[in-house]
């Protein structure tokens, strides 16, 4: 009888033994009271993956990569067996507060795709924004050694990268790309938040409850800063407004450009050369064969007018922040001697000798024949400026120039170089008027180059950047006209 019993014991043993190992090989896991507590190795299960699409909060991309994921923690296992084969998960609360924080929402897993290459793509403009904050630093002295160019000037070439970025490859009357007009909006509210730090200090009278009244000091933004920045802003809302309603047009692009040999002049000469050896890199505007509707040319001038308009009032802005820079000792050093001698003996003349002067009929007499011969005068005549008013202010004992500007109200207006110094002042503001996409002049690039001051920076390549793309929106209507009278005058 006791053999009997042992052999029972021991073929219940291996019935239990069996029924594990069974377990095993349907992947169950042991109950905890069959592992050795001081057996700290796991066994493998092959009835499931860890990269399961049902657990992709384990997945390398949610939570090893992104820095918004909850730490895992390894002893966070059921104790207990499984039965439906799924590895241990966090529970859906804790999903959705991971998603929560990353903006999103739980949803299928193709939709679960687009969001992990929505946050890649995130991290990669985070990347650049951090080599453009760098490089802002350092002056864009990459080796660091503190010999790059001032923060304003980094600021000036940003803002003018930036639009060369965006709108350097956008030559047509159309929407501007969706991801392109996030960057410039997302860049140029970064660059353009240094002005919230930019003020300037007040006095201001203030009342106690015991009827002292005290006199405080109050910051507000700087006066230059809080009449332009809101302008510009208002300006480059406005230019990307006509872009996005060129959404539905009746005219279209051809794919190749007007390609032409003989093109040696620029967009701002396009009134003096024919269209075809002017522009050769610009896309073609096609028209129906029967033109335009009226309806279509209606808005198409709608829109002219009011890009010319906006590109009036950022070269007017423009104008007025170079006006305030400080003149670099290097430009006041190159100066002439004798502002007759730069601008020529027939130009002196004529300036001199009429009692009441006509810029435009000058020019008219001129001829200017390209942008070259049109730069070269514009320095001419403004180092001719600053020359007669050098010679205005003579009577005081060598000025600085940042007293230039207060001397002047004392000169006698009847004074030779006193009226030469405004003459040659009108004929500067002339020509740039005629020629609206003129490259800037010796003293204006001096003076961004030289330029310390931040605020006066970001307002400069900002109105300049909108200044090109007003004028460029112009003429790309202007365009779309010649095409559209080209196409009329055939029939």
């Amino acid at each position: 009888m006791a053999i009997c019993r042992v052999e029972s014991c021991n073929l219940g043993k291996m019935e239990n033994l069996s029924n594990s190992d069974e377990n095993y090989d349907l992947g169950y896991q042991p109950s905890p009271s069959f592992v050795d507590q001081n057996d700290q190795s796991i066994p493998e299960t092959p009835g499931y993956s860890t990269l399961s699409g049902e657990s992709f909060v384990y997945g390398r991309t949610c939570s090893e990569t992104s820095a918004f994921s909850d730490p895992i923690d390894d002893h966070s296992c059921c104790s207990e067996a499984s039965p439906s084969h799924w590895p241990p998960t966090r529970s859906m609360a804790q999903k959705q507060a991971v998603l929560s924080r990353l903006g999103t929402k739980q949803r299928g897993s193709n939709e679960d795709e687009k969001q992990l290459d929505y946050l890649e793509s995130l991290e990669l403009e985070l990347e650049m924004m951090k080599e453009r904050f760098a490089k802002l630093l350092l002056g864009e002295d990459m080796s660091g050694s503190g010999k790059g160019v001032c923060t304003a000037v980094t600021i000036s070439n940003a803002i003018t990268n930036l639009y060369a970025t965006v709108f350097g490859q956008n030559l047509r009357l159309e929407p501007l790309n969706p991801e392109k007009k996030a960057l410039w909006k997302r860049e140029m509210d970064c660059l353009l938040s240094v002005c919230d730090y930019i003020v300037e200090f007040t006095s201001k009278s203030q009342n106690l409850s015991n009827g002292t009244a005290l006199e405080v000091m109050k910051s507000r933004p700087r006066s230059d800063i809080y009449v332009n920045l809101p302008a510009l802003r208002k300006l480059d809302a406005m230019l990307i407004e006509i872009l996005d309603s060129f959404e539905d047009r009746e005219f279209w692009y051809a794919e190749d450009g007007s390609v032409s040999s003989n093109s040696s002049r620029t967009g701002s000469f396009r009134r003096v050369v024919k269209r075809n050896d002017e522009k050769w890199w610009v896309p073609v505007p096609c028209v129906p064969p029967c033109g335009l509707s009226e309806k279509a040319r209606k808005h198409l001038r709608h829109k002219r007018d009011c890009a010319n308009q906006i590109h009036k009032a950022a070269m007017a802005i423009n104008s007025g922040v170079l006006a305030e820079m400080e003149i670099p000792d290097s430009y006041v050093a190159s100066l002439p001697k004798s502002g007759r001698a730069s601008i020529g003996e027939s130009i002196y003349r004529f300036m001199l000798g009429t009692e009441k002067f006509c810029p435009d009929y000058l020019l008219d007499c001129l001829s200017i024949a390209s942008e070259h011969e049109a730069l070269e005068l514009a320095d001419n005549v403004e180092a001719s400026m600053y020359t007669w008013r050098r010679k205005a202010c003579i009577k005081h004992s060598k000025p600085s120039w940042g007293m230039v500007k207060v001397l002047m109200s004392d000169v006698d207006l009847s004074d030779k170089n006193h009226i030469l110094a405004e003459r040659a002042e009108s004929l500067l503001f002339a020509l740039k008027q005629r020629y609206p996409e003129l490259s800037q002049t010796s003293l204006d690039t001096c003076k961004i180059q030289h330029n310390r001051d931040v605020g006066q920076a970001i307002l400069e390549s900002y109105s300049r950047v909108l200044e090109g793309l007003a004028f460029n929106i112009v003429a790309w209507i202007e365009d779309v006209f010649f095409v559209d009278r080209a196409v009329t005058s055939q029939e």
